[in-house]
């Protein structure tokens, strides 16, 4: 799937960014900080869906969504036009949020959060070791994140949280993996640290 990402904030462009790079069926093939050139933007690469961080006011979307399905990322209390797909930041997770992209470029505009969030498989997300390590949904997702490689700042910015929060989860979940590195957390996380 080419993804446009869009957002005038930078720290979350760039956590976007890197968070799709690092899914193989996911390419983002432009990025926008200006929400009035996310059209233009858009006609030149013809992307599948466009990830847009909604400001406020937010753009004419007809016009944005004549070219490619978008999914808004929105704040708590922002109004959002009917029949068009959106998200509310910190009330979804990695997993739904990926979810909800694919289902958007599949079925267009117009879906429902309801309907995009229907299309999540319980059985897909196999997070074995959330159970025997203990960590929440949210740790479990940070783990996920520090496993792929991304710094605090990046995960902050793809889970809308702030850094200091990050690093809360991060030692809880060191405390749960009993590690004191990295490295270590990843190893137990993935099964493969062995006994020191």
């Amino acid at each position: 799937m080419r993804v446009l990402v869009a957002s005038a904030n930078p720290v979350v462009r760039a956590g976007l960014t890197a968070l799709l790079g690092t899914r193989a069926d996911l390419r983002v093939v432009a990025e926008t900080p200006d929400p009035h050139d996310t059209l233009p933007t858009a006609r030149r690469t013809t992307p599948d869906l466009i990830l847009l961080d909604a400001p406020t006011p937010l753009p004419a979307l007809p016009p944005l969504t004549s070219v490619a399905p978008v999914l808004l990322l929105t704040h708590p209390g922002q109004d959002v036009p009917r029949g068009v797909t959106s998200l509310v930041h910190g009330a979804f997770t990695l997993d739904e949020l990926l979810r909800a992209m694919r289902a958007t470029a599949h079925t267009g505009a117009g879906s429902t959060v309801s309907n995009i969030l229907r299309f999540r498989n319980p059985a897909s997300q196999v997070q074995p070791d959330v159970g025997r390590f203990g960590l929440s949904v949210r740790e479990a997702e940070v783990m996920d994140l520090i496993a792929s490689g991304m710094t605090n700042q990046q995960i902050a910015a793809t889970c809308f949280i702030t850094e200091k929060t990050v690093k809360n989860h991060i030692n809880r979940i060191f405390a749960k993996l009993d590690s004191s590195t990295r490295g270590e957390a990843i190893a137990s996380w993935l099964g493969t640290r062995t006994a020191s």
